[in-house]
């Protein structure tokens, strides 16, 4: 699943590409897309993109209403929303079909609905520096995107065709200047989404639940979550509600930047190791970000950088022992036994007693 970085840096390649483009016009393609039935897509259509942020591991896309003119007219009219948006309608209705209940949000994101409100940051703040966030917010809205494990936001450039059912496809933006959005998910269950959230978005599901971003947790606040959440790091660091944005590669490569097992008790780990955790993460998620910058479009899994993520039976990069992996049924915790462990091996299965 796409973390931090890969969320981060697509949100800036799309906010360069598609700040302040006017919404012409929202598809729903699945009626599984969109996760909220009020407020509807449609009502963003003549609205611009204010800009394209991030939070945890969502991207944010937040729409801004047309400027009214002296005589209080809109640079965006009903009628022409209306008009714009016949192709669409039908999507909408269904739209609150799949996703009015709490419960279909829950399995929609997986383990990313959580209940930590130690987050007090406003969509402004989570926006990481983008541009447009001037004027007042209040009436703004965002589209929340959840992509999951291979959900994909894809460019369409002006002019391209676009097929009436995209394989794939869940959702279409389109601009007035013919640049598209297209949100797709292969496979059958579907489970990347939007949500469409009004006024201060960091108030309601999806976002209300999730702790600070992990590379805003410094030294101190770290020893305090960790005081107050007892588990193994690994869970620790993945728990969406304790601290947001991390999932399993990077978990993997920040207990290996931090020289401690993956199953280590976060109640019991002193200063000095508390410290090596924020390190690892701030070294890690930039060492990451760097590489999505380069690149045109977001990376697959197989291609992120990793020493020991995805990495069993190759040589550890840092010392001369062996990648090893604790192998679970849907995953696996990567970790060196040279490195991490003082040189145990630890079972290869989750019901064996773990270095702690």
């Amino acid at each position: 699943m796409p973390e931090i970085p890969e969320i981060r840096a697509h949100a800036e390649r799309l906010e360069a590409l598609a700040a302040g483009e006017v919404l012409k016009r929202v598809e729903p393609l699945s009626f599984t897309a969109f996760k909220t039935a009020s407020p509807t897509p449609s009502k963003a259509v003549g609205w611009s993109l204010r800009n394209v942020g991030q939070r945890a591991k969502f991207l944010l896309m937040r729409f801004a209403p047309p400027t009214q003119d002296p005589a209080g007219g809109s640079a965006g009219s009903g009628e022409n929303i209306g008009h714009d948006m016949s192709d669409s309608d039908d999507g909408d209705t269904g739209t609150g079909s799949g996703s009015g209940s709490g419960e279909s949000i829950g399995e929609s994101i997986g383990d990313m609905s959580d209940g930590n409100n130690g987050n007090g940051e406003s969509i402004g703040d989570m926006s990481d520096g983008n541009s447009g966030n001037g004027g007042d917010s209040g009436n703004d809205l965002t589209f929340v995107v959840h992509l999951m494990q291979g959900g994909r936001l894809r460019v369409l450039d002006p002019g391209l065709k676009r097929p009436r059912r995209p394989r794939d496809g869940l959702a279409r933006f389109e601009f007035d200047s013919g640049l598209g959005l297209l949100l797709t998910e292969p496979g059958t269950q579907k489970r990347a989404g939007v949500w469409v959230l009004g006024g201060d978005a960091a108030d309601v599901e999806p976002l209300v639940g999730l702790g600070p971003e992990a590379t805003e947790v410094d030294a101190a606040r770290m020893a305090e979550l960790m005081a107050t959440n007892s588990g193994r790091l690994h869970n620790f660091l993945r728990d969406q509600r304790v601290i947001s944005g991390l999932g399993r590669r990077l978990a993997n490569e920040i207990c290996h930047r931090a020289k401690l097992s993956p199953f280590a008790s976060v109640g019991r780990l002193d200063v000095d190791a508390v410290g090596r955790v924020v390190a690892a993460i701030a070294s890690v998620v930039e060492e990451s970000l760097d590489f999505e910058r380069e690149r045109s479009e977001m990376s697959r899994s197989a291609e992120r950088p990793s020493s020991v993520h995805g990495r069993t039976g190759e040589p550890c990069v840092a010392c001369d022992d062996v990648v090893r992996a604790v192998e679970y049924r849907d995953y696996s915790v990567n970790y060196c036994a040279g490195c991490q462990t003082g040189g145990r091996v630890l079972a290869d299965n989750s019901t064996s007693k773990f270095l702690r």
